[in-house]
Protein backbone atom coordinates (compact mmCIF):
# COMPACT_ATOMS: atom_id res chain seq x y z
CA UNK A 1 0.00 0.00 0.00
CA UNK A 2 0.89 3.65 -0.40
CA UNK A 3 0.35 6.08 2.39
CA UNK A 4 -0.45 9.79 1.54
CA UNK A 5 0.08 12.07 4.22
CA UNK A 6 0.13 15.37 4.82
CA UNK A 7 -0.29 16.03 8.40
CA UNK A 8 -2.85 17.57 10.45
CA UNK A 9 -2.30 21.05 10.56
CA UNK A 10 -2.65 22.61 6.88
CA UNK A 11 -4.30 21.41 3.51
CA UNK A 12 -2.41 20.02 0.96
CA UNK A 13 -4.96 19.60 -2.00
CA UNK A 14 -2.40 20.04 -4.56
CA UNK A 15 -0.61 16.51 -3.35
CA UNK A 16 -3.97 14.63 -3.09
CA UNK A 17 -4.67 15.77 -6.26
CA UNK A 18 -1.95 15.00 -7.90
CA UNK A 19 -1.88 10.85 -6.54
CA UNK A 20 -5.65 10.70 -6.97
CA UNK A 21 -5.38 11.42 -10.83
CA UNK A 22 -2.76 8.76 -11.04
CA UNK A 23 -4.05 6.21 -8.63
CA UNK A 24 -6.43 4.22 -11.06
CA UNK A 25 -2.76 3.32 -13.17
CA UNK A 26 -0.82 2.14 -10.15
CA UNK A 27 -0.23 -1.61 -9.05
CA UNK A 28 -0.52 -0.92 -5.44
CA UNK A 29 -3.59 0.54 -3.41
CA UNK A 30 -3.52 4.01 -1.70
CA UNK A 31 -4.81 5.19 1.40
CA UNK A 32 -4.52 9.22 1.76
CA UNK A 33 -5.02 11.18 4.87
CA UNK A 34 -6.23 14.23 3.25
CA UNK A 35 -6.39 16.57 6.52
CA UNK A 36 -7.73 19.70 6.18
CA UNK A 37 -8.37 19.84 2.90
CA UNK A 38 -11.06 20.17 0.54
CA UNK A 39 -10.55 18.06 -2.49
CA UNK A 40 -12.63 14.45 -2.46
CA UNK A 41 -10.15 11.80 -3.58
CA UNK A 42 -11.77 9.89 -6.48
CA UNK A 43 -9.50 7.26 -7.21
CA UNK A 44 -7.91 6.26 -3.77
CA UNK A 45 -9.15 5.66 -0.15
CA UNK A 46 -9.12 8.25 1.64
CA UNK A 47 -9.18 9.50 5.79
CA UNK A 48 -9.27 12.73 7.37
CA UNK A 49 -7.40 12.31 10.35
CA UNK A 50 -5.54 9.12 10.98
CA UNK A 51 -5.93 8.44 14.58
CA UNK A 52 -2.47 8.35 16.88
CA UNK A 53 -3.02 4.90 18.02
CA UNK A 54 -3.42 3.31 14.13
CA UNK A 55 -0.95 5.76 12.77
CA UNK A 56 2.24 3.43 13.90
CA UNK A 57 0.40 0.04 11.81
CA UNK A 58 -0.82 2.01 9.41
CA UNK A 59 3.04 3.63 8.59
CA UNK A 60 4.29 -0.22 9.14
CA UNK A 61 1.95 -1.72 6.71
CA UNK A 62 2.61 0.98 3.86
CA UNK A 63 5.32 0.07 1.08
CA UNK A 64 6.33 3.32 0.36
CA UNK A 65 5.01 6.76 1.95
CA UNK A 66 4.66 10.66 -0.03
CA UNK A 67 4.42 13.41 2.19
CA UNK A 68 4.86 16.93 2.97
CA UNK A 69 8.31 17.81 3.88
CA UNK A 70 7.16 17.43 7.21
CA UNK A 71 10.53 16.36 9.44
CA UNK A 72 8.21 14.08 11.84
CA UNK A 73 7.10 12.45 9.00
CA UNK A 74 10.80 12.06 7.25
CA UNK A 75 12.04 10.79 10.82
CA UNK A 76 9.37 8.04 10.94
CA UNK A 77 9.36 6.59 7.63
CA UNK A 78 13.15 6.62 9.20
CA UNK A 79 12.53 4.94 11.67
CA UNK A 80 10.37 2.23 10.09
CA UNK A 81 12.70 1.79 7.06
CA UNK A 82 10.42 3.13 4.76
CA UNK A 83 10.80 4.73 1.09
CA UNK A 84 9.62 8.45 1.53
CA UNK A 85 8.60 10.68 -1.53
CA UNK A 86 8.57 13.74 -0.64
CA UNK A 87 6.89 17.21 -2.22
CA UNK A 88 7.56 20.36 -0.52
CA UNK A 89 4.16 22.31 0.22
CA UNK A 90 5.20 26.26 -1.52
CA UNK A 91 4.63 29.81 -0.22
CA UNK A 92 3.85 30.91 -3.49
CA UNK A 93 0.95 28.40 -4.19
CA UNK A 94 -0.76 29.67 -0.81
CA UNK A 95 0.45 26.06 0.70
CA UNK A 96 2.51 27.28 3.79
CA UNK A 97 3.61 30.66 5.00
CA UNK A 98 7.21 30.67 3.99
CA UNK A 99 9.82 28.23 1.92
CA UNK A 100 11.10 26.20 4.59
CA UNK A 101 9.73 22.92 2.86
CA UNK A 102 11.80 23.78 0.16
CA UNK A 103 14.54 24.26 2.16
CA UNK A 104 14.06 21.16 4.44
CA UNK A 105 14.24 19.00 1.25
CA UNK A 106 17.35 20.89 -0.10
CA UNK A 107 19.30 19.14 2.66
CA UNK A 108 17.34 15.95 2.26
CA UNK A 109 17.77 15.40 -1.18
CA UNK A 110 20.15 12.34 -2.20
CA UNK A 111 19.85 10.89 1.41
CA UNK A 112 19.08 7.08 1.02
CA UNK A 113 15.56 5.93 0.70
CA UNK A 114 14.48 9.56 0.55
CA UNK A 115 13.26 11.54 -3.35
CA UNK A 116 11.94 14.83 -3.70
CA UNK A 117 9.56 15.63 -6.37
CA UNK A 118 9.35 18.82 -7.42
CA UNK A 119 6.18 17.74 -10.59
CA UNK A 120 3.51 16.09 -10.72
CA UNK A 121 5.28 14.17 -13.22
CA UNK A 122 8.22 13.45 -11.04
CA UNK A 123 5.55 12.17 -8.47
CA UNK A 124 4.17 9.72 -10.62
CA UNK A 125 8.02 8.27 -12.09
CA UNK A 126 8.88 7.84 -8.32
CA UNK A 127 5.32 5.62 -7.63
CA UNK A 128 5.45 3.21 -10.53
CA UNK A 129 9.65 2.51 -9.32
CA UNK A 130 10.30 0.04 -6.73
CA UNK A 131 12.12 2.66 -4.27
CA UNK A 132 15.18 1.44 -2.47
CA UNK A 133 14.45 2.01 1.57
CA UNK A 134 16.43 4.16 3.82
CA UNK A 135 19.76 2.48 5.23
CA UNK A 136 19.92 1.82 8.61
CA UNK A 137 23.46 3.36 9.00
CA UNK A 138 24.20 3.91 12.65
CA UNK A 139 21.98 7.06 13.87
CA UNK A 140 25.26 8.80 15.31
CA UNK A 141 26.53 9.27 11.33
CA UNK A 142 27.67 12.64 9.48
CA UNK A 143 25.01 13.15 7.80
CA UNK A 144 21.91 12.95 10.47
CA UNK A 145 24.12 14.88 12.50
CA UNK A 146 24.96 17.75 9.90
CA UNK A 147 20.79 17.54 9.18
CA UNK A 148 19.84 17.93 13.01
CA UNK A 149 22.45 20.88 13.54
CA UNK A 150 20.72 22.64 10.32
CA UNK A 151 17.29 22.07 11.58
CA UNK A 152 17.91 23.28 15.24
CA UNK A 153 19.51 26.49 13.21
CA UNK A 154 16.69 26.74 10.98
CA UNK A 155 13.88 26.38 14.08
CA UNK A 156 16.38 28.99 16.33
CA UNK A 157 16.20 31.77 13.47
CA UNK A 158 12.69 31.37 12.97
Amino acid sequence: MILVTVGTQLPFDRLVKAVDTFAKDLTRPVLAQIGKGTYTPQNMKWIKNIEPADFDRVFRDASVIVSHAGIGTVLTAKRFGKPIILVPRKAALGEHRNDHQLATVSQLVGRPGIYVAQSDDELRDYLLQDLDSPSHEDPSDIGRTSLVNYLKGYLAAG
